[in-house]
């Protein structure tokens, strides 16, 4: 899977670096996007027609990254893509990807993944192959993906073909057709948008398709500027952005149950592979660092901590990209069959009254009644705790150097931190005090990492006091000899002990992990202040507190 994902991305450069000035088009042409006009969370009209969703956004992103003015034209899915061949729209900015399309179209790298389901109304049988729809009355969208494969693989299904996701969804819940083969987000999107209930999966979905945009053949050149705008979001993090925003929430409805242990146990094995890997080379290095004299060993110290968190962060990379989507679909579902045990609660309950005490899962429903919601509630704990690990694993490994050039007032970005975590300092601390010197001069980097470091300093700060009345300091101030901007946090907490400095920085050091600890926020402090040429140093006595200085330098 990475090797094909590395030789896609490989190829994708290689295309763009081919790509001559000459192509480009007139900077002026405003081009033309289609898309379905309901077809959300990926692309509709909003309540005043106006065009909207995840692909709208990331198009307008790349438009405005890229230099180039777009113009959207959402109508049905058959009559764009019929746009898209007579040449009355220059792009379609989503469209999933076949062999069969590939041979009309040229498709940019993906965006997103789409999965295709088969719905139908509750109580009809489930189908568990796509086969077994023969013979049966099949809604699916005109031209749509699944459209193309029912007519290349000769299912034999009496198809009814509609314009749009939700005629589907309509149509099928009126009673008069069987099942409905239809993208999976958009029909669960709009089934609790038209407060339809009646209409449940049936089987598993299909495999995850890719999801981008696509011209005809011979616009290669336009294509390039979308791939290569999409690529710049990715590198500047406005791409994620935009994808949670919109199909973070509503992804978290596909988890499939089965797929669980699964997943649970592969996070499990490569987090133990992690540690393993750590472990056996920090003794490698150990042995190395031995032999060398005493007046390297401080600095030969913080060179192997700094290649660990480089190797580090490329595993772990890996890891958050893996786990965060089907941990996220776990965090829907649980609620989902909470609330369908729920509605069944009555039946079970009329049950026990007339006939008394039944088997429920091998135990008895006297018991399991009770024991059931408390089980949910447990699962839905350990997922977020999982997911929060997992965007903790991608803060951390996320390293992005491009984006410091911001002058920064250090002053400005201090008071928006204080303003951002008032609400914890209140709660914490009755003595909370910050001095900031003045006129302290600017210094480059990434305004936002920053303040990042200063909300976990702070942060940390308060879970280190054991109660209100203990204070906690904040000062800025120029060290004017070593031309260096200076900010320090100050506590009256409960203090760290001298065997644990060493390690604050380590990726999942933690004191706190019964209360929900990854020990990845001074990791990622860490990074963020090497990256801006940085420290951050602790001075800590158990019992009296903790000084965190942070120290940046200027240019």
């Amino acid at each position: 899977m990475i090797k094909a994902i590395v030789c896609s991305l490989a190829a994708s450069l290689l295309f763009l670096s081919e790509l001559s000035l000459a192509d480009i088009k007139d900077p002026n042409k405003v081009i033309q996007v289609g898309g379905d006009l309901n077809y959300p969370p990926y692309e509709f009209l909003d309540e005043d027609g106006a065009p909207t969703g995840y692909n709208v956004e990331l198009t307008q992103a790349i438009a405005e990254v890229m230099g180039i003015k777009v113009n959207f034209q959402l109508s049905d899915w058959g009559t764009m893509r019929q746009a898209l061949e007579d040449g009355d729209i220059d792009i379609l900015q989503g469209i999933s990807y076949t062999e069969e399309r590939a041979q009309k179209y040229t498709f940019s790298p993906a965006h997103a993944f789409v999965h295709q389901s088969i719905f139908t109304r509750k109580g009809n049988p489930v189908i568990n192959d796509i086969s077994d729809l023969k013979g049966k009355s099949v809604v699916v969208q005109r031209q749509g993906v699944m459209h193309d494969y029912l007519l290349d693989n000769h299912i034999g299904a009496k198809l009814v073909l509609v314009d749009t996701h939700a005629d589907a969804i309509r149509l099928l819940a009126s009673g008069k057709h069987d099942y409905a083969l239809v993208a999976n987000l958009p029909s669960l999107y709009l089934s609790q948008k038209l407060g339809i209930s009646d209409i449940v999966l049936s089987g598993k979905a299909f495999e995850a398709q890719k999801y981008g945009y696509a011209v005809q053949k011979g616009n290669e050149s336009l294509l390039a500027q979308f791939s290569e705008g999409l690529a710049i979001l990715k590198n500047t993090g406005r791409y994620q952005e935009i994808y949670d925003k919109w199909l973070g929430p509503l992804e978290e409805q596909r988890f499939p149950w089965r797929k669980f242990g699964t997943a649970f146990i592969t996070l499990s094995v490569i987090i133990l592979a992690i540690f393993l890997v750590i472990v056996f080379w920090n003794r490698a290095l150990a042995k190395e660092v031995e032999r060398r004299s005493k007046e390297l060993e401080l600095r030969q110290q913080q060179l192997i901590q700094a290649d660990k968190m480089t190797s580090l962060g490329i595993l772990v990379s890996g890891v958050a990209h893996e786990i965060n989507n089907p941990c996220g679909l776990l965090m829907l579902n649980i609620p989902i069959l909470k609330d369908s045990y729920q509605d069944a609660l009555t039946v079970l309950e009329e049950h026990y009254q007339a006939h008394g005490d039944f088997d429920l899962g091998g135990l008895s429903y006297s018991r399991m009644r009770e024991e059931i919601p408390a089980m949910l509630d447990e699962m839905f704990a350990g997922v977020e705790r999982i997911k929060r690990i997992v965007d903790d694993l991608g803060d951390f490994s996320r390293q992005d150097t491009s984006t410091i050039k911001e002058v920064i007032d250090l002053n400005a970005i201090t008071t928006t931190a204080i303003r951002l975590v008032d609400n914890t300092l209140r709660k914490s601390t009755e003595d909370f005090s910050a001095r900031l010197g003045n006129k302290l001069p600017t210094f480059k980097g990434n305004a936002q990492r920053i303040e990042q470091v200063i909300i976990n300093l702070l942060v940390n700060a308060c879970q280190a006091l054991e109660h209100k009345s203990q204070k906690i300091e904040l000062k800025t101030y120029y060290r004017e000899s070593s031309n260096q901007l200076i900010l320090k946090v100050s506590d009256q907490g409960c203090g760290i002990p001298p065997e644990n400095i060493s390690s604050l920085s380590d990726p999942f050091f933690t004191t706190k992990r019964e209360t929900g600890g990854t020990g990845l926020g001074l990791s990622v402090s860490s990074g963020i202040v090497r990256e801006h040429g940085g420290t951050l140093t602790f001075d800590s006595k158990c019992g009296e507190g903790t000084t965190v200085t942070l120290s940046l330098p200027i240019e």
